[in-house]
């Protein structure tokens, strides 16, 4: 049977297996499993596709998707350039295991961020500094977006959340949380900004889809502003890794 899986530590709940595991169901597909891997080292990673040549594709997690690219033999252009790796594609070929890394995260982002952008959203500010504003960062250059990213500590390339003034806020008509704040079950979290200088000219993105809204996406409603979940993103990058292990 043809093997996929999920890669990271630890592993709670998984959009991936479910997601998979519905679509074989819906679509009739047979003789393929996807499962959960918590390797609680990077070094358990060769364990799992070395002597089972139906393992053929892995998804990966925090904190591996950096530390995974020492075991690739090649990366795609995004992938290189994010310089972080979600989806890999295993081949066992004559010569040997090949290992291809993509990063299909900017792809479900960009995809879901491009119908919902007016000529306004130029600018952006990017809430966290984590491996998935990398992701975010890169998009954002492909769709010609001025960006600056806001952490909790100021660095010569960050803001930081003090420097935060209602101006900017204002003049940045695209506001992305890229921060695991108003994750369910600390649904009271939101990133630090003043949400009164929102207005019905932004859209607020949040890469968080459990809940629904965040209360990051509702601040943003309330005055008026256009929202959006990371629910799609992650459909797409989806479908996206899986068009990959098959091509």
């Amino acid at each position: 049977m043809k093997q996929l899986g999920l890669i990271g530590y630890p592993l709670g709940h998984s959009f991936s297996k479910k997601y998979y595991l519905e679509k074989f169901r819906i679509e009739g597909i047979e003789n393929i499993d996807y499962d959960l891997y918590p390797l609680s080292t990077i070094q358990e990673f060769p364990s799992l596709y070395q002597d089972n040549p139906e393992f053929y594709g892995v998804n990966v997690t925090i904190p591996y998707k950096q530390e995974v690219m020492r075991y690739l033999t090649d990366l795609s252009v995004e992938a290189r350039e994010i310089g972080a790796v979600n989806c890999i594609q295993i081949r066992h070929e004559s010569d040997g295991i090949k290992l291809t890394g993509f990063n299909t995260d900017a792809h479900g982002f960009e995809k879901s961020l491009e119908p919902l952008l007016k000529p306004n959203h130029n600018r952006a500010l990017i809430f966290g500094n984590g491996g998935a504003t990398k992701a975010v960062a890169y998009s954002l250059k492909k769709l010609g977006i001025e960006y600056r990213i806001v952490s909790r500590t100021k660095t010569q390339y960050n803001l930081s959340y003090d420097d935060l003034s209602e101006e900017l806020v204002q003049n940045s008509p695209l506001l992305i949380n890229c921060t695991p704040l108003g994750t369910f079950p600390k649904t009271g979290e939101c990133p630090a900004l003043p949400y009164g200088a929102i207005s019905s000219d932004h859209l607020l993105y949040d890469l968080i889809y459990n809940p629904e809204e965040t209360l990051f996406l509702k601040k943003g409603k309330e005055r008026g502003a256009a929202i959006k979940n990371g629910y799609e993103m992650l459909v797409l990058q989806a479908e996206k890794n899986w068009e990959i292990w098959n091509q």
